[in-house]
């Protein structure tokens, strides 16, 4: 249906809602790239498709020429030059809460455990880092450590990261109620001060894989013992074992995954 004319070109209410659309993906592609060198990249990517479609408009045959070719490969450019921002964009769709009803999480016991294990762990000052794999694995950086596949304990993870253990360096990733590998070598945040405290190793690692996955990260600090959670690119500090049972909760959906769960078993039965 046409709902007006500008110049030669035709405008209906399809039309509109297209822009509209694409306007919006634009908008929430530099809302993620900003402040990045990938965002000046993507204003002047949009200007040369910008001016590519004025001189096609305007029927201006070299202009065109010109710039024919980047119309052709431009996606595979946008795919190239911004491979580390499209990462982190799909990171951001899958921690969205509506994603994460449809995703199997099987990690009640599993917190119960690290609680545990964790909390005696801080009382000794002896370091761990812990990472809970939600929506999309780690596997690039769980295969830089020893490959487990092993129920998760309390016993267990005090062993790993016992001070004489060979694996007690490096993180431990977790995924539903299996040790996927521990000793693993995880990215480092490029913050060093997080509110006024100057950031050691362990936490700069922490930070820096929730930076870049869907994940939470349990961290013990080997100098003071203090206890905290990555998540996104955030750290909360100081938490007391029964503050981290609740945040661990909270942050994986415990209960929500369990009521999903609850409500397709009862559809089954039924069907």
């Amino acid at each position: 249906m046409e709902l007006f004319k500008i110049g030669f070109l035709s405008v209906g209410l399809i039309d509109i809602v297209d822009v509209a659309l694409v306007s919006f993906i634009f908008y929430r592609l530099y809302i993620a790239m900003r402040g990045t060198i990938a965002a000046q990249i993507f204003v002047g990517l949009l200007l040369i498709m910008g001016v590519s479609f004025v001189a096609q408009a305007a029927n201006l045959k070299v202009m065109t020429w010109i710039f024919q070719p980047l119309q052709v490969i431009w996606v595979i450019a946008f795919i190239i030059l911004f491979q580390p921002e499209l990462r982190r964009l799909l990171v951001l769709v899958g921690r969205n809460r509506i994603i994460r009803l449809f995703l199997k999480v099987d990690v009640h016991e599993s917190i119960e455990d690290v609680v545990g294990a964790v909390t005696e762990l801080s009382k000794k000052k002896h370091g761990a880092m812990i990472v809970f794999v939600r929506a999309i694995g780690i596997r690039t950086y769980a295969e830089t450590g020893t490959k487990m596949e092993a129920l998760v304990s309390n016993s267990l993870l005090l062993s790993i990261f016992h001070p004489r253990s060979p694996l007690h360096d490096g993180a431990v990733v977790i995924k539903d109620r299996l040790i996927e590998a521990a000793r693993c070598t995880l990215p480092l945040s490029n913050l060093t001060v997080w509110e006024g405290r100057l950031l050691g190793t362990r936490h700069r690692a922490g930070l820096g894989i929730s930076e870049q996955a869907d994940v939470v990260v349990v961290i013990a600090s080997e100098e003071t013992g203090t206890i905290s959670i990555a998540e996104n690119g955030s750290l909360s500090q100081g938490l007391s074992p029964a503050a981290l049972r609740q945040e661990l909760r909270d942050r994986l959906n415990v209960e929500t995954d369990r009521s999903v769960r609850s409500i397709w078993k009862t559809i089954r039965n039924n069907a």
